[in-house]
């Protein structure tokens, strides 16, 4: 094979999430990963999830290859993922910002892998649904966040990280009726924020509903309205209590802790994801890369799930050991 460069030997790669291979062509994967380094820089002082992608993709090598309890299997290599690196935004600029979020996402859809992403603050959903909501007519959303970011909001201040479900629904991205809040909870800068997000047709399980009712229950809802419906998957990380995702925008108190989130992602099985989304990690915010690393083990369970969803999480043969 000939050498494309004499510095091949002797300097590293970019660092991408669990090391998979860095391309930006993602054709002939069955998911790629994509950073979208941006936010909107309007909090008065929790500013940093356009940090975030590089710190997911350090601290994913803290990740194992393989769930020997769960998942005996290479998820990466069963699905051919890549890292396509992050798309080129300047925090703050929202509308080119966005047509570059939405046009990269778009060429990942087209190639045949299911996008993967990591914000970034929630803003970047908006034109991720965009592109998500064009190529799978009908979509459906499970929004796992401690808030429904479906605000109402003024001229002038349209998009922020909290109005992306608003425009969303405004636009036709997705079907409103299908869609859900999960873990809704904390204080608002408004009155009516559910009331408003109901308004639109979204169902919102706060997230004293979803422990009350328990969360295979809450699960085994959703999989009887979303059955075979694409499912735009969004998590963000102030779903999880403080204590375990200190690093993000909006802390909340009262969270899922990282064992509820992680059973939360594993119920999952079975319903047709065509898109993941994970943002707000904040990494001036984090201590010790936690939130990171709990982003990236998260994602790892995500790519579990699109295994078994293609049908890739078939067991190895066990070889004989011999001493």
């Amino acid at each position: 094979m000939t050498k494309l460069n004499a510095l091949d030997e002797l300097c590293d790669t970019p660092h991408t999430f669990l090391n998979v291979p860095h391309t930006h062509d993602a054709t002939g994967a069955r998911a790629a990963i994509l950073g979208i380094p941006f936010d909107c820089g309007l909090h008065p002082f929790r500013i940093g999830s356009r940090q975030g992608p590089q710190s997911i993709r350090d601290q994913s090598r803290l990740m194992r290859t393989y769930n020997s309890e769960l998942a005996d299997f290479n998820p990466m290599a069963r699905l051919k993922l890549v890292d396509c690196g992050n798309v080129r935004v300047t925090p703050s600029k929202v509308q080119e910002s966005f047509a570059a979020i939405e046009k990269a996402v778009s060429i990942i859809l087209k190639q045949g892998a299911v996008p993967v992403t990591m914000g970034g603050d929630g803003s970047v959903s908006l034109p991720q649904l965009r592109a998500v909501g064009k190529h799978h007519p009908d979509l459906a959303v499970i929004h796992i966040d401690s808030h429904t970011d479906t605000n109402t909001f003024q001229p002038g201040n349209e998009y922020n990280a909290g109005t992306q479900f608003t425009h969303a629904a405004l636009e036709g991205c997705l079907d409103p009726h299908s869609s859900f809040h999960i873990g809704i909870r904390g204080t608002t800068y408004s009155q009516h924020i559910l009331a408003h997000a109901r308004s639109f047709g979204y169902r919102i399980v706060t997230l004293n509903a979803l422990l009350d009712q328990g969360i295979s229950n809450v699960v085994a809802e959703l999989r009887e309205q979303l059955k075979g419906r694409p499912v735009y998957l969004c998590f963000d990380m102030d779903v999880i209590d403080p204590s375990c995702a200190p690093g993000v925008a909006a802390p909340s108190w009262g969270g899922l802790t990282a064992r509820e989130a992680i059973a939360l992602l594993r119920m999952l099985e079975g319903f047709n994801l065509v898109a993941v989304d994970f943002n707000t990690v904040s990494p001036p915010h984090d201590i010790n890369g936690m939130t990171a690393s709990l982003a990236a083990a998260l994602m790892f369970e995500c790519l579990v799930l699109l295994c078994r969803q293609f049908d890739l999480a078939y067991p190895d043969p066990v070889p004989e050991f011999h001493y």
